[in-house]
């Protein structure tokens, strides 16, 4: 059974930081792309961010590009993601997920977990 589950999330101040987890199980997560996404409330899902299997490549949104990075542990099939300097428009539900072929489609991710809320207030 396939599981992807973030954890990491909570409520930070402007400026803050927070490490998001993923663990993956359930199918070779070293073959896999792996993404992060996020919802904010009232909108629909967004890209931030993905890295390629070996981790050798990344990219990032616009939006999050010089504040947040991506990296993974394929020893321990989890996926971080490490967002600095976050402002409120950050606040969202951020979910990762994973394809076996890299894709730009935010609909064409194999899996896709349940997420975990940041939420970026004073």
């Amino acid at each position: 059974q396939v599981q992807l589950v973030e954890s990491g999330g909570g409520l930070v101040q402007p400026g803050g930081s927070l490490r998001l987890s993923c663990a993956a199980s359930g199918f070779t997560f070293s073959y896999y792309w792996m993404y992060w996404v996020r919802q904010a409330p009232g909108k629909g899902l967004e890209w931030v961010s993905r890295i390629s299997t070996g981790g050798r490549s990344t990219y990032y949104a616009d939006s999050v590009k010089g504040r947040f990075t991506i990296s993974r542990d394929n020893a321990k099939n989890t996926v971080y993601l490490h967002m600095n300097s976050l402002e409120p428009e950050d606040t969202a539900v951020y979910s990762c997920a994973a394809s076996r072929v890299a894709t730009l489609a935010i609909n064409e991710y194999d899996f896709r977990g349940r997420g975990t809320q940041v939420t970026v207030s004073s």
